[in-house]
Formats: structure tokens, C-alpha cells, sequence
């Protein structure tokens, strides 16, 4: 073997190993934004509870604040003051239901991020040994034109 096919060896294998560790660090990359994306998922539901319970708060202090101005107007906890705190109720329900929804909107985008970026390491990954397959077959073929 001569001194130029040792060469072309071991270019050939050093491209093949750093073909290996780039489509690695490109997944752990990927990997790691979907972890990312993931832990979002979590802080939005804990913004959920949170949004919640301050919304509900506000809600009581409105409520409270109705039913005593309601009270000092003589008016009776009948009829129309009836009306419009059953009124209050369905609209802060479906306040709720609104922020609910957002969140979960929030969370299943977090969750779909999470899954491309596994597909793109996944993808970076089988590129690179596709890369090092070409190697490794253009280094046999240049080893072999070498020899004949």
C-alpha cells in the first residue's frame, strides 16, 4: 500500500467520524428543544391554575361589590338583580372555558414543536450516516482506482 492510499484512508475515515458526530450533536440539539418545548407545556398549565385563581378573585370582588351596591339601593336580591348576577355567572364561566381553551391550545402547539424538533434531529441523524455511507463508498472507490 502506498503512502497515498494510507492518506486517502484516513481522510476518508476522518470525514466519516466527523459526519458521525455532527448528525449526534445535531440530534442531542433537536433533543434538547424538545425537552424545551415540553417544560413550556408545563408552565403554561401552572399559568393556567394561576390565571384561574386571579380570575376568580377578580370575580368575587366584582361579585361582592355588585350584591352591596345592589343592596344599598333598596333594591330587593330578586328579579332583575337576579338576572344580572345569573348573567355574571355565565359570562365568568365562559371566561373560564376561554382560558381553558387557550391553554390547551398553548400546550398541544408546545407539544407538536417538541415532536418536529425529535423529527429533525431524527432527520439530521440518518443524513449524516447517509453521508458517511457516500464517504466511505467514494474512499473505496478512490482505494480501489489507486490499486488498479
Amino acid at each position: 500500500m502506498s503512502w497515498q492510499m494510507a492518506v486517502v484512508g484516513a481522510i476518508g475515515a476522518a470525514q466519516v467520524q466527523q459526519q458521525g458526530a455532527y448528525g449526534k450533536f445535531n440530534q442531542a440539539v433537536n433533543d434538547r428543544n424538545a425537552k424545551v418545548k415540553e417544560q413550556e407545556a408545563k408552565i403554561i398549565d401552572d399559568k393556567l391554575a394561576l390565571d384561574l385563581s386571579t380570575f376568580d378573585k377578580e370575580f368575587r370582588k366584582l361579585e361582592g361589590s355588585t350584591i352591596v351596591q345592589t343592596a344599598k339601593s333598596g333594591v330587593t336580591q330578586g328579579g332583575t338583580a337576579m338576572r344580572i348576577r345569573l348573567s355574571n355567572l355565565e359570562e365568568a364561566e365562559l371566561e373560564r372555558q376561554k382560558i381553558k381553551y387557550n391553554a390547551e391550545i398553548g400546550k398541544s402547539r408546545a407539544f407538536e414543536e417538541a415532536n418536529f424538533a425529535r423529527i429533525r434531529g431524527d432527520i439530521a441523524r440518518q443524513e449524516a450516516r447517509t453521508s458517511q455511507l457516500r464517504t466511505i463508498t467514494s474512499t473505496g472507490t478512490s482505494l480501489l482506482s489507486m490499486m488498479g
